[in-house]
Order: structure tokens, then sequence, then C-alpha cells
């Protein structure tokens, strides 16, 4: 069995959806299980709703109506008129949010984001199978919360593997094609999971794992893996192979092409992972797999906007040993900072992290009673994999560099 995954751009609009038709026809779509995400930028939508539930109820109206707009418009052109059955189950998953929201007692924000945010991925399947059996492309809708179960971690949850594997093993068959969700999961008293932000990557490697797949496709708005990311960067070079020792690493210093967590199953089983272009399925893109470095080896940039570089000292100068630094990555844990980056002198010691979950203040609260603190927010961290002098001298120029680190293949600067 193959999986597919089609990210948000796959699927913004009608034509998208229309596209993801093509590709299926153009690929075969027997013994698939394809993957979806919400539509273009609803996710950013669905959590403009958890905000306002949070923080402007008066706003909380108008910010679900957008949501239930911009999914109309796809509907009408995909469907014609309100007449077809798939408006209504669309309402219904509309109903459920607002039902949810209505009733709900929890003051917990990562709760309520996991009960409501995934619904732009059911939403946007639901469309998906719809359409593909109106025009003869048969397949099953699965809701995939009832196949990956995972701990009660909202917002950033840990799988359970054994559960999921059951799961998947029982209610899978192999011969069909299925249309389910990324992103999601369940807990163990069937409450909504989320898997990260850019999580149905890995919502596609865990399926794929499970059912032993032959591959999993992920199919982008870009040619394949890029040695850096167009947005930032002017030239850019398609990556043919990357082995999964290469990938994992990029993936770990940021690569955005990649969800971090993907590629561990799909190396656990040697499933080869292929990135191609849903605008030219017909290309080869990137594959990666078993195999050595990357083809061609050219230095890779990844850049981590919006950071947060701490830079603490002790008070008296003493040495900053082994019990501090447990108690300082312990404090990053609890509040949900993921460290990207680390310094360390005897009195000193730098930290580059990422403040996603808006807990900066706290931190910095408690570090001030202990350390001489110094915070950059807003910085950025480049990482250059198999990097040489000109492709360092290419990201200094114009930059104030904070903070340098260089190993035999990495560098990584940190600059304002």
């Amino acid at each position: 069995m193959r999986v597919f995954k089609f990210g948000g751009a796959s699927v913004k609009d009608a034509e998208a959806v229309k596209n993801v038709v093509s590709v299926l026809r153009e690929t075969g779509h027997d013994n698939t299980l394809v993957v979806v995400s919400a539509m273009g930028k609803i996710t950013n939508a669905m959590e403009a709703v958890v905000d306002a539930y949070f923080n402007d109820k008066k706003g909380l109206a108008a910010a679900m109506e957008e949501v239930v707009a911009y999914h109309q418009v796809i509907l009408k052109e995909l469907f014609g008129n309100g007449n077809h059955a798939i408006f209504r189950k669309v309402k219904v998953l509309v109903d459920e949010v607002n039902g949810f929201l209505a009733w709900n007692k929890s003051p917990k924000y990562n709760f309520v984001y996991d009960q409501v945010v995934g619904y732009g991925e059911l939403i946007s399947t639901t469309i998906i199978s719809a359409y593909l059996n109106e025009i003869g492309i048969e397949n099953t809708w699965l809701d995939v919360r009832d196949f990956i179960k995972t701990d009660n971690s909202y917002r950033d949850v840990g799988v359970n593997w054994e559960k999921t594997q059951q799961k998947v093993t029982e209610g899978i068959d192999k011969s069909q094609l299925y249309i389910t969700q990324g992103f999601l999961g369940s807990d163990d008293n069937n409450f909504t999971t989320t898997l990260g932000r850019e999580g149905s990557d890995y919502s596609a490697a865990i399926l794929a794992y499970c059912l032993n797949a032959n591959s999993v496709t992920i199919w982008k708005d870009v040619p394949g893996v890029l040695n850096a990311d167009p947005r930032y960067f002017e030239e850019t070079q398609l990556l043919h192979k990357i082995s999964y020792r290469e990938a994992i690493e990029l993936a770990f210093y940021g690569a955005s092409v990649i969800h971090p967590k993907t590629l561990q199953p799909l190396q656990g089983k040697e499933i080869p992972l292929h990135v191609k272009s849903f605008v030219q399925p017909k290309n080869e893109g990137t594959t990666v797999g078993k195999g050595i470095g990357i083809e061609p080896n050219v230095p890779c940039f990844i850049v981590k906007k919006n950071q947060v570089l701490l830079k603490l000292s002790s008070l008296d100068f003493s040495f900053i040993v082994e019990d501090s630094i447990s108690e300082l990555f312990k404090l990053f844990h609890q509040h949900k900072m993921k460290v990207d980056l680390i310094q360390n002198s005897a009195i000193s010691f730098s930290v580059c992290v990422d403040n996603t979950f808006g807990r900066l203040e706290e931190v910095l609260n408690l570090l001030k009673s202990r350390f001489k603190l110094v915070c950059h927010e807003g910085v950025s961290l480049y990482t250059i994999r198999h990097f040489n002098e000109a492709a360092v001298s290419s990201l200094q120029n114009g930059h104030e560099v904070l903070l340098e680190q260089r190993s035999k293949e990495t560098i990584q600067l940190v600059v304002k």
C-alpha cells in the first residue's frame, strides 16, 4: 500500500482539489491511503476561532463565519447549488464546533485548541472524499482519530504505537482507496488530540509504518526538497536524493519541507519517502531513503525566524555546571519551549529557544531570580549543513551575529 499526503496548499480551492484528482488519475489510486490537511490557511482561521473564544467572545461568531464562508465557496464550485448532501455533512461538522464551544467548561487552552482546530482537516477530507465519489473515484472516508491513539499532552502528543498498530491492522483494508486527516489523533477518553503544527506529514508516516507501506509521497508546491527555502533565499537547488540520517539532521535544524518526527518511523522499516510537486507529478522530485549524504552535495540553508536568544551568567561568578543546566532544561521543558541551540562556558550559558506557546515572560521571571540575564527577542537562527566559507559570508553580510557555533559539517548563526 502507498500513503500520499496532500498539504493545505494542494487543496486551497476548488481548482486545487481538481488537481488532486489529476494527480490520483496520473499516479493510479488503488491500494492508496490519502492523508489531507486543512484547506489553505484554514488552520490559522481555526486558531483565530480558539483565540476569540478565550479573548474576544464578541468576535467569535465572525471568526467562525470566516471558516464557513471559505468552504462554501469551494463547495459551490465543486458541487453547484446547495442541494447536494455534502452541504449538510459540512454543516453538521460546523455545528459540532459551535456546540462544543457552547457547552465546554474546560479553561485549558491546549485542550480547547485540540477539540476545535482539527475540524479544518475533518471538513477538508469530507469535501474531497465526496467529490472523488461524485466523479467516479470510489473511496472510503476514515476518521483518523479512530486509528492514531495518543496520550493527552494536548497540542504536542506522544503516539501510543501499540494501540495505533492494533487499530490500523484491524480497521484498514490495504486494497482500497481511503481519504483521511493529517494532524489528528485521540486519547484514551476519545478526546481529539493534535500532533503539533505541520503534523500531517507525521500522520502519514505513522500510518505508513503501521501498514508496512511501500512508500510515502508528500505532494508539495515545490519540485521536492530544496537546499534552501525559496521564500528567504534567491538561488535554490533541488536535492535529488537524501539519506534518512541527513534528512533527520535537516529536519532537526528546522527544514520546513519535512516534519521533524516524520522520518524516524519510516527509517525504522526502510520505507522510502518521496517529496514531489503536485504541479508536475511526473517529475522525480526528491527521494529520502537508505544511502549516504545528499545528492548533489551542496550547502543546505535553514532559517528559523522569531527566535529568542537568552544569555545567562551566574550572579556570583560561580560555575554553571550540571545541576544548573539540568534545572534550565527542566524549566524549558515545563514551559514547552523548544531548545534549538546551546552554548556554554564556565560561568555563562547561551540558549536559542522557540517561544511557540507564548510563555517567555513566565520563564524570564523565573530566570531573573537566579541569573544575570540578557534577552534578545525576534532573532533569526541560520543553520548551514555542508557549509563553505562563501556560504557563511553570504549570511554574515548585513547581519549582526550574536552567536556562532561550528562543527565539522554544520555552522549555526544567531543574527539580528
